[in-house]
């Protein structure tokens, strides 16, 4: 029989009440003051079960606590990780919604209206949960079970451990982050204080999802001045910023874009546009598996740039790029053995692994490129970043299920 986590649904409940949205455009570490506000309550929350070391790190604010080992031989240190903050969508007063023993096959109505639906012949994943409990939003907001499934899964996990003093473990390290879904997070996270030798982001979607190959990335911010003057003088003098804005997004590949890719197919994506005659702002994510193949999108943005400055002038374009992180299957390689652990847990409670690449990141790609090895397990969510997100209570369980195990299994590297 299942183990049912007692705390784990009211705990994750909670948490995604509490707004804790991230801002791109803060210089701030956390971007928002009310991600503070939240790791410190988690900190209280992290000593009242029974961790040890429970700290916020000022060089990066993560959030980490030690579970310290009850074996009498070393075995190597666990890392479990996860973000606390959500994405770029409504968080505001979320009001969860839970649908008990859905059937598989109903639309799930939302908002009181019904404006905003849940509909199978949209959403084809929810055919796989007939008979299961799901919580939804309320189709006004974004949920955040990305990633506060996570975090609620790993919170539960050490209070589970903590009562069952009977379950053997080696020593378990937690980190509970900002900023991740502004890919900034864990650009500061200190490997060395954190202490583990490997490690797992519990950040990913649907049962049985496991990640060790993600996109690299990098952020586009595009910058058109303009001229304006008078429509009745403009003949020669006027340069319209929305129109070179246009003409900049038009020379990008109209196919490679997300709603046109799968698999492992890059892209381009436009997040955000905002002008007037005299200046406008685009704002996007670059998005390939392979590093030259970024490497290829920066240079076709280079291109595009000057082109266009060359017809109009130049400085009418400029941009801010860079890079946000890495494909960590270049760490990972070397690291298979991370991998194999977390498919044998799987594996040991019939779980099939999903091991696709992933069409996105998590910080463990940055984490991983620092030195530590840190593939990314399933937390349940679905659809996320939006208002039909939704989980189901029987994934986190299993998430937990597959973390427990996970540790148990590294009780056989003795050092």
């Amino acid at each position: 029989m299942a183990i049912k986590y007692e705390k784990l649904i009211p705990r994750f409940l909670g948490y995604v009440k509490q707004n804790t949205r991230s801002d791109e455009n803060s210089t701030t570490i956390p971007s928002t003051e009310r991600q503070t506000v939240f790791l410190k309550k988690l900190a209280t929350e992290l000593k009242e079960i029974g961790l040890k070391d429970v700290k916020i790190r000022k060089v990066d604010s993560y959030l980490t606590a030690e579970l310290p080992s009850n074996l009498d031989y070393d075995v190597p240190v666990l890392g479990l990780i996860s973000h606390i903050d959500t994405a770029d969508f409504n968080s505001e007063n979320i009001k969860p919604k839970i649908v008990e023993n859905y059937d598989g096959k109903s639309v799930i109505k939302l908002d009181d209206d019904g404006k905003y639906t849940l509909d199978p012949e949209v959403f084809p994943s929810l055919t796989k949960y007939a008979g299961q409990t799901l919580i939804t939003t309320s189709g006004d907001t974004l949920l955040g079970s990305d990633d506060k499934s996570g975090v609620s899964e790993i919170i539960t996990t050490m209070e589970y451990l903590i009562g069952h003093p009977e379950i053997k473990h080696g020593k378990i390290k937690i980190g509970l982050g900002p900023d991740e879904e502004i890919g900034t997070g864990a650009k500061n996270f200190d490997v060395a204080d954190f202490g583990a030798d490997f490690a797992y982001t519990v950040d990913g979607g649907p049962v049985g999802q496991l990640e060790y190959e993600t996109f690299s990335a990098a952020s586009l911010k595009v910058h058109v001045n303009g001229k304006d003057v008078h429509p009745s003088e403009a003949k020669g003098i006027m340069i319209n910023s929305l129109t070179v804005a246009r003409k900049f997004e038009d020379a990008l590949p109209s196919m490679e874009v997300p709603e046109q890719t799968e698999d492992r197919q890059g892209f381009f994506h436009l997040l955000e546009e905002n002008g007037t005659v005299d200046h406008t702002d685009l704002s996007y994510i670059i998005r390939d598996f392979e590093r030259d193949g970024l490497e290829s999108r920066k240079n076709k943005v280079t291109e595009i740039v000057k082109q266009l400055n060359d017809k109009y002038g130049q400085g009418t374009v400029e941009i801010d790029m860079g890079d946000q992180y890495y494909n960590m299957i270049d760490v990972i390689k070397d690291h298979m053995d991370v991998v194999k652990i977390a498919e044998k847990a799987m594996e040991n409670l019939n779980i099939e692994p999903d091991e696709a690449p992933v069409r996105g990141g998590t910080d463990g790609s940055t984490i991983s490129f620092k030195g530590l090895p840190t593939p990314n397990l399933f937390a349940g969510g679905e659809n996320m970043h939006g208002r039909f997100e939704y989980v189901a209570e029987e994934s986190m369980e299993k998430a937990v299920d597959v973390i427990l195990e996970i540790i148990k299994l590294n009780n056989d590297n003795k050092k």
